[in-house]
């Protein structure tokens, strides 16, 4: 049913699984020895993170954080809004964001700077899709799965109107499903 919804697969669900076991087995090298947190900012994040931590093989504790700025659009408000927040303290800890897409690059941004000032011993950003033509500020991820082009995409977490964040791979939503 949600398929019809979809004008064409962009990365397959066996793509995104071999991307996470390689960025995991990369993180299991950069990390080593560390017990970094890797915080997922909800709700996007899940199904990757979810993913992501299977092959990932050294001490890691996980985060959450739920952090709006779409606001049921398609396109960031610019406003952030911290609904939910960590729940332990970062000084001196190795802080992995984990995020579904950057695109304005607005959250990411603000939460980086936001996290620099709790004193950790490094902020970083993994994420699945990376979107550069959207981008309205300064910021890269350090780990990143995939480079998509400007369109509108859903599935494994990206959600239109909260829907659609259970497709298990990444499609390009058709553009008469919200231009209504």
């Amino acid at each position: 049913m949600l398929e019809q919804d979809i004008k064409k697969i962009l990365i397959s669900h066996d793509e995104i699984v071999a991307a996470a076991r390689e960025l995991g087995q990369k993180l299991t090298e950069d990390y080593q020895g560390k017990n970094p947190i890797l915080v997922g900012i909800l709700k996007g994040s899940v199904p990757f993170m979810a993913e992501l931590i299977k092959h990932i093989d050294t001490h890691i504790e996980l985060d959450f954080m739920l952090v709006s700025s779409y606001h049921g659009g398609t396109s960031s408000s610019g406003v952030i809004n911290i609904i939910k927040d960590m729940d332990q303290d970062i000084k001196g800890r190795d802080i992995l964001f984990v995020e579904d897409i950057i695109d304005t690059g607005k959250t990411l941004k603000s939460l980086k700077e936001l996290f620099e000032g709790r004193q950790p011993a490094s902020v970083k950003i993994a994420t699945l899709l990376d979107k550069p033509e959207g981008r309205l500020v300064e910021i890269e991820a350090d780990y990143t799965c995939f480079t998509i082009p400007n369109e509108f995409v859903v599935g494994y977490g990206l959600d239109y109107d909260e829907n659609y964040r259970n497709l298990p791979y990444i499609g390009v939503l058709k553009e008469e499903v919200y231009s209504k």
